[in-house]
């Protein structure tokens, strides 16, 4: 049986697998070391991190319901600041195998490039993942990847911060999401992070109030799969950029899924919070996948889903 490579090189970066933890369910790697060997990742990307210290959504922030979760945290964060000054540090020590990738949220376009340029000098970061489904509250609330020009500016202020690698994360609900994609390769973007939650209601039926203290929060979880495999096919034949295929990960056929569609990288959120050393089970069992299907390199399947018209 030939032997399988489960490496990639994605946007200038080797990863020695491509399953990474997606923002906000491994906060800064710290919180995950004593449950899960960081190490035997692809990489992970950090909860976000904004200029100033977010307080976030009030209580309580998640609820699980039949076939998932929703969540509405508000991207709660300490703030530039302390990230830089005592997280990173700890993951240039402790975390040299796995890569890391910042994700990085703004309340208006220029916070995305300050947040870049505060921590651009730091060893453990590997590269950026922009949060473009955050609200621009200088255009009234409109989320930034749902218009061209937003996006376009936030791209380019983050591109002018570094010359590390740049993901940018675009919602499910964006009308033409390949479209959305293309102005962010224009403007600067080295890969494409796709999809972010859907947004959802759940109500309590005993007090009928929602679960959630905001009120709406956004869907992950398994039914999230077959939306995120979409996105991930019509980005990558939108843009020849790496895609980084996010949603309804739990297991190692998941992945291939998503790498058929033409992702490059995946990113497990809700079932690794569910179960922390479940990233490192898909991992063995895409290697013995690959084995059994004698794929030299999973990289070999990118894009090869047989569509039949």
């Amino acid at each position: 049986m030939a032997a399988s490579s489960l490496a990639v090189t994605a946007a200038g970066i080797e990863f020695q697998n491509p399953v990474l933890l997606a923002a906000g369910t491994a906060a800064y790697g710290r919180e995950l070391a004593s449950v899960i060997d960081l190490e035997k990742l692809g990489g992970l990307v950090t909860k976000a991190v904004s200029l100033e210290r977010r307080h976030g959504a009030r209580a309580p922030r998640v609820a699980e319901f039949d076939g998932g979760m929703i969540n509405a945290v508000g991207l709660a964060n300490p703030g530039v600041e302390e990230v830089r000054a005592e997280h990173l540090p700890w993951l240039a020590e402790h975390v040299q195998r796995a890569k890391v990738l910042v994700n990085v949220v703004g309340n208006h376009v220029e916070e995305f490039g300050g947040v870049v340029s505060e921590l651009d000098d730091s060893p453990a970061v590997s590269g950026y993942e922009l949060n473009v489904s955050c609200p621009n509250v200088r255009a009234g609330g409109m989320e930034f990847g749902a218009d061209d020009a937003s996006l376009a500016a936030v791209v380019s202020k983050a591109r002018a911060a570094t010359r590390k690698p740049i993901f940018v994360k675009l919602s499910p609900t964006l009308p033409n999401i390949g479209k959305s994609a293309k102005v962010a390769a224009a403007a600067g973007a080295d890969g494409i992070t796709v999809v972010n939650t859907l947004p959802g209601l759940a109500i309590d039926v005993e007090t009928r109030k929602p679960s959630l203290g905001f009120g709406t929060g956004g869907v992950s979880g398994p039914g999230l799969l077959p939306v995120g495999v979409l996105a991930a096919y019509k980005v990558a034949k939108a843009v020849e950029l790496p895609v980084i295929g996010v949603g309804g990960i739990s297991k190692a056929t998941d992945v291939v899924q998503y790498v058929l569609a033409g992702a490059s990288l995946v990113a497990m959120g809700t079932a690794a919070m569910q179960e922390p050393r479940l990233p490192q089970k898909v991992i063995r069992d895409l290697e013995k996948w690959c084995r059994h299907h004698d794929v030299k390199s999973l990289m070999d399947l990118r894009g090869a889903v047989q569509w039949e018209s």
